[in-house]
């Protein structure tokens, strides 16, 4: 019975079933049999997951339900919200990973037995992973200190650093048993830590809108450049990703604070599946209630709110942070600076995603002139734009040491590796990005100064910097890259140019010849699917029933081919989520579909794209080679009155129901004549691309070639 308590929408129908939206409108419209609603809106029902399935496999259009995807739609559906569903199934994947054979014995018997014994053994997992301490051995906690549930000094004002994740109770537990055995089965196919980031991965996806994530790759970079650390403070933590890049150390301590309390819950729990370090959270309001005042740490890193206006301006005048000046109404940026800080042991570093206005705007002039003088602000490294949310923004990375026991640096480094912008929506060339700001760093902390690399980094001195607005951002004090080798390589982009125009002009197709309007007898690529002439799979997301393709092992290293790759035409440029879900793998001869954007776009995997990973929004279709010409399937699929029929249409997408495209009924040699020609209208297209790249790249060089005088005008 407590299976139906998991409700599940029509569009969790479609994903259940591998269809679009609209066959699951027709299901309710043709069967009088179809599960009726529980729950929802008219316009948004939703129906028991249980009474789907059912009705899915009587009607042959669900084998069965794959454990992933079962376990997602439990998860959705919980009563209570996903949340809190991923907060207990969080405790129960802890519990397994730490006494295996506990849960063995309280699985044995009924959702109500389960539910009853579960508090019990979950108070003791809790407790030893989340459990009492002092903030610092530093400074131990005496007798007269006021002192909280989790035996750390709260200071006036402050908030309660009690466990961060409450054992729920019988009652609480009882709607999520089997989503619990569920995500305990899934780990047994996973790993425990696998299964909590695939789920907590989906559930971020499904509510973009409400987070703003910190990328894997930029949380790496920030840990890295703060380097190793046995005490390292996130105070606006959101869901872990910069506390879970901490290199892991012995007798390491997390602390996270968030004013979300099932943020803090999540995160929680998921730094204690992944390290074996004492995991310390704390819910509210860094600013206005910090919940480690007496904390010393080794490494703070922060990606905090930007333009916050309502930070507590007018309550914290007085604050004992404000070490290096008030912080205006609108540098709410400026004030978590100092709170980052305030935190850190003598010679201990922060790192802080910033975005690019709190380098430049006058009302923080002073504050950061004070960060320079008194030898604080270490170095500002521009990010490519693409690095982070706002994605439009190039955003910086502070880095700061605490001043109070080293000597004041009479320099600053600054670096832009805006160069390092990656021209498809996969994002900017992290390696680049990586490998620049670590090198420049690590030698500028070492030597305390760098020497001059143009148009990517230099150490400027304090002095040079402490003018009227004080302005740290480091393109306005970059030179320009070498005059010399910007000539040279325009010249090579001309050549290029001109290479690749001779080309296109080659591949230009002959003139159409008129043909009356063919009436072939169609089929559809669901019809095809179902008669294995190809196997289809849906990117981002496990294998639909009854199909196979190759997939990764959870930890393998491969490029991802995004929908913008496919719709640009260019390399994979994507990277695997943090879910460490399986990925299906291209082969050459795979067709590949976006399914939103309302264009009509395939690809035909070559060599040199084969072996990356689907992504999400990507259809692929694998034909059998003695059934189907590859090129014929992809260019038929492109036909705009085809797109037009198989679309669906939402407010804000138009989203592509790839098997109800439709396909003509030909003879395997009729095929490849289509082919072929299909195969050389791509090759033109792809010509006509690289021209105006190469065309855009030399115009871009020659302004700036010309305005920054490097080129001469003639």
């Amino acid at each position: 019975m407590q299976d139906n308590a998991t409700e599940v929408t029509a569009a969790g129908i479609a994903r259940l079933a591998g269809v679009g939206r609209a066959a699951v409108s027709n299901w309710r419209r043709r069967h009088p049999d179809f599960p009726k609603p529980v729950g929802g809106t008219e316009t948004s029902p939703s129906f028991a997951l249980a009474e789907v399935e059912a009705w899915l496999r009587e009607q042959g259009k669900l084998a069965e339900v794959p454990l992933r995807e079962r376990v997602w739609q439990q998860l959705t559906g919980h009563p209570e919200g996903p949340a809190v569903a991923l907060v207990h199934v969080g405790c129960v994947l802890l519990l397994v990973q730490e006494r295996p054979t506990v849960w063995l014995d309280i699985d044995a018997g009924s959702d109500e037995r389960l539910a009853a014994k579960l508090p019990g053994v979950l108070d003791g997992v809790i407790a030893s992973r989340f459990g009492c301490e002092p903030v610092n051995a530093s400074h131990p906690v005496n007798a007269s200190d006021p002192v909280n549930a989790a035996g750390s000094v709260n200071a006036p004002g402050s908030v309660n650093t009690a466990t961060p994740v409450h054992t729920p109770s019988g009652p609480q537990l009882l709607p999520s048993a089997p989503l619990l055995r569920g995500a305990v089965e899934l780990a047994g196919e996973l790993g425990a830590r696998q299964t909590f980031e695939f789920l907590l991965g989906r559930y971020l996806d499904a509510h973009s809108r409400q987070y703003t994530p910190t990328p894997v790759e930029l949380a790496g970079l920030m840990a890295e450049l703060a380097g190793p650390a046995l005490t390292v403070l996130d105070p606006a933590c959101g869901t872990g990703a910069l506390l879970r890049a901490v290199e892991a150390r012995p007798d390491q301590a997390l602390y996270a604070q968030d004013s979300a309390p099932d943020l803090v819950a999540l995160t929680a729990l998921r730094l204690a599946l992944h390290t074996r370090a004492a995991v310390r959270g704390a819910v509210g309001d860094t600013l206005r209630g910090e919940a480690y005042p007496e904390l010393r740490a080794d490494a703070v890193l922060c990606h905090p709110p930007f333009n916050e206006r309502n930070w507590g301006h007018d309550e914290l005048a007085y604050d004992a942070r404000w070490e290096y000046g008030f912080p205006a109404r609108n540098e709410s940026e400026l004030a978590w600076v100092q709170h980052a800080l305030a935190r850190l042991a003598d010679g201990g570093t922060a790192v802080l995603l910033m975005p690019p206005a709190a380098a430049s705007r006058r009302s923080g002039r002073r504050i950061r002139a004070d960060l320079l003088r008194r030898g604080a602000l270490r170095a500002v490294l521009a990010l490519p734009v693409g690095a982070a949310p706002p994605y439009n923004l190039p955003l910086h990375l502070w880095v700061l040491r605490r001043p109070d026991r080293t000597p004041v640096a009479p320099e600053v480094l600054l670096v832009d590796t805006g160069a390092f912008a990656g021209e498809t929506r996969g994002g900017p060339d992290w390696q680049a990005v990586r490998d620049t700001a670590l090198d420049t760093w690590r030698t500028f902390a070492r030597d305390g100064r760098l020497a001059e690399r143009p148009g990517l980094a230099r150490s400027v001195p304090v002095i040079e910097l402490l003018d009227d607005d004080v302005d740290l951002a480091p393109a306005r004090h970059l030179p320009p890259p070498a005059a010399a080798d910007g000539v040279e390589q325009l010249a090579a982009v001309r050549d290029d140019l001109a290479a690749a125009l001779r080309l296109t002009t080659g591949l230009t197709p002959p003139p159409a010849v008129p043909a009356p309007p063919a009436r072939w007898p169609l089929t559809t690529i669901g019809e095809l699917a179902r008669g294995g002439a190809l196997i289809l799979r849906t990117g981002g997301m496990p294998g639909t029933p009854g199909t196979t393709a190759t997939a990764t092992t959870p930890h393998a290293r491969v490029p991802v081919l995004t929908d913008h790759d496919v719709l640009a035409g260019s390399p994979p440029s994507g990277t695997l989520p943090e879910s460490d879900e399986e990925a299906v793998l291209t082969e050459p001869g795979d067709v590949v579909v976006p399914v939103l954007g309302g264009g009509s776009v395939t690809r035909v995997v070559d060599a040199a794209t084969a072996g990356a990973a689907l992504g999400r929004n990507l259809v692929l279709l694998r034909p059998d080679a003695g059934a189907l010409d590859a090129w014929f399937l992809a260019g038929f699929l492109r036909g705009t009155a085809n797109n037009r029929q198989a679309s669906s249409y939402a407010s804000t997408a138009t989203r592509l129901d790839v098997r109800r495209l439709q396909l003509p009924r030909l003879p395997l040699d009729e095929q490849r004549r289509y082919g072929a020609r299909f195969r050389a209208l791509d090759e033109f297209e792809q010509a006509l691309r690289q021209a105006g790249r190469l065309g855009e790249q030399l115009l871009r060089g020659m302004y700036d070639g010309l305005t920054d005088g490097t080129v001469e005008p003639h």
